[in-house]
């Protein structure tokens, strides 16, 4: 189930008169050629057959490794808004077709509107869901899924669930255990936020949630935290903030 939050990064795009791809401030430790906004940008430009070019510019709010869609989101947004600037007139199947090869995640923030996801994450059925507030808290570690999920722990042998299921209050994060016995800042995570709220985690982490009844009490959750941990308060949003 996707959600999307009204906090994110913010990109800003220039259009060059020639075909380079140019990220303005790459993130600590990967290089331009990696990030998937500049990957995103070459991939549009060589299935389009583009002669333009493009400057990217981040400001990085959401961490990496953290489960919050940050990396997918960007790139999703790099198509979205170059498919805009370079007049390629391209429809959101298109769009979420490209993106999936960059990432299961990449169609969601595509589309912008919550769903309930099948197959890798490119079959989408809207739902609506509650936009209620929630404290997310940032432990110092970064999670990586490929890694939870080659971990010999992971059994698959849980059964799929349907959107009814998941609506009664089926299902669970079957990644939860092994993140939190090989992560245990994950863990102290969880057990902290527990006090206040039902803590949950964010895909394979390493973000903790919690919803809450209002955005004060998210506050005044998040003033107690341990100095050992970010976080922010934010709200659920059914429509993503790039079409909002």
């Amino acid at each position: 189930m996707f959600q999307f939050l009204d906090y994110s990064d913010e990109l800003s795009f220039k259009v060059l008169e020639h075909n380079e791809i140019r990220h303005n401030n790459p993130l600590p430790g990967v290089k331009p050629e990696d990030d998937l906004t500049v990957r995103a940008a070459k991939l549009l430009q060589q299935y389009s057959d583009c002669s333009l070019g493009v400057e990217i510019s981040i400001t990085k709010r959401l961490p990496m490794g953290g489960g919050l869609g940050g990396g997918s989101s960007d790139a999703a947004t790099t198509l979205v808004a170059l498919n805009q600037l370079w007049q390629l007139e391209f429809d959101m199947s298109t769009l979420a077709n490209l993106g999936v090869k960059l990432g299961a995640d990449v169609p969601i923030f595509i589309h912008g509107f919550s769903a309930w996801a099948e197959g890798v994450g490119e079959e989408l059925s809207a739902v609506q869901l509650n936009e209620s507030w929630f404290i997310v808290l940032i432990p110092s570690v970064s999670v990586s899924t490929a890694e939870i999920f080659s971990n010999p722990g992971l059994k698959r042998n849980c059964k799929s669930i349907s959107i009814d299921d998941f609506f009664s209050g089926q299902g669970k994060n079957v990644c939860e255990p092994i993140v939190r016995e090989c992560y245990p800042e994950v863990d102290a995570a969880i057990q902290w936020l527990g006090q206040f709220a039902e803590p949950r985690m964010t895909g394979t982490g390493a973000c903790i949630f919690a919803s809450v009844e209002s955005e004060q009490y998210a506050k005044e959750i998040l003033l107690k935290k341990p100095a050992h941990f970010s976080g922010f308060v934010a709200q659920g949003k059914n429509i993503s903030p790039l079409y909002s």
